[in-house]
């Protein structure tokens, strides 16, 4: 008899990113709801034309679902998934109080460079806007929404950190600094600190087009 093991995922929400164990996982969702998740399975996201091979995951492979519908999505695995390493978990602060990062604290801490135009402080990050370039903070074991944009072309620079990048289908893993990624006009792209404590990931962000705040499209984010 081979054992099931039930997980339901949320409307608009997604499993944790975790790392697989020794054996191969196989995953089984409704084949109607396929069109309406997206999955990362270790090196790739995948985000249309799913089928069944992208939900098998190899030994030591990385993983995570995405529920993009209005329904509740039931998840079966082929393997008890309890004790596989969560790597990032965008709801670990869900319950938490969000406190706005104060600007002029944050810089007497981390060491900011003069200069910025704007800040946008957010409570999971906070950026800081210079004449030609942005640098964003990201909190440890936080992430910012999957997203695209119309206007512009984006070029990202790891500082510090060592991230998890998603740029178009591709997934990039504790990524280092000195690391620079070309985000094409519409790629889906964004960023993970798996980094626990105080480790910030600084990220130098710059831009070919028309910069605009409002030009951003979420696809998903858990930092509501």
């Amino acid at each position: 008899m081979i054992d099931i093991y039930l997980e339901e995922i949320q409307s608009n929400r997604s499993t944790g990113l975790r790392k697989n164990d020794t054996e191969r996982l196989e995953i089984s969702i409704n084949e109607d709801l396929l069109n309406q998740i997206y999955i990362i399975n270790d090196t790739k996201f995948i985000t249309s034309d799913i089928n069944q091979n992208d939900l098998k995951i190899a030994p030591e492979d990385y993983y995570m679902i995405i529920n993009r519908s209005n329904l509740k999505l039931k998840v079966q695995f082929n393997l008890d998934i309890s004790q596989h390493k969560l790597i990032y978990d965008p709801y670990k602060f869900e319950h938490s109080k969000k406190e706005i990062i104060n600007p002029e604290e944050f810089r007497r801490i981390y060491n900011v460079p003069d200069g910025f135009i704007d800040v946008l402080s957010k409570w999971y990050s906070i950026k800081f806007t210079y004449p030609d370039k942005n640098l964003i903070y990201i909190k440890p074991e936080m992430g910012i929404s999957i997203q695209t944009h119309n206007k512009r072309m984006e070029f990202w620079e790891i500082l510090e950190g060592k991230p998890i990048i998603i740029n178009g289908n591709k997934v990039h893993y504790f990524v280092d600094s000195g690391e620079i990624y070309k985000i094409p006009i519409g790629t889906f792209h964004s960023l993970f600190n798996p980094n626990k404590k105080d480790r910030y990931i600084v990220l130098k962000e710059m831009w070919k087009g028309q910069f605009d705040e409002e030009d951003i499209e979420r696809l998903f984010s858990p930092n509501l």
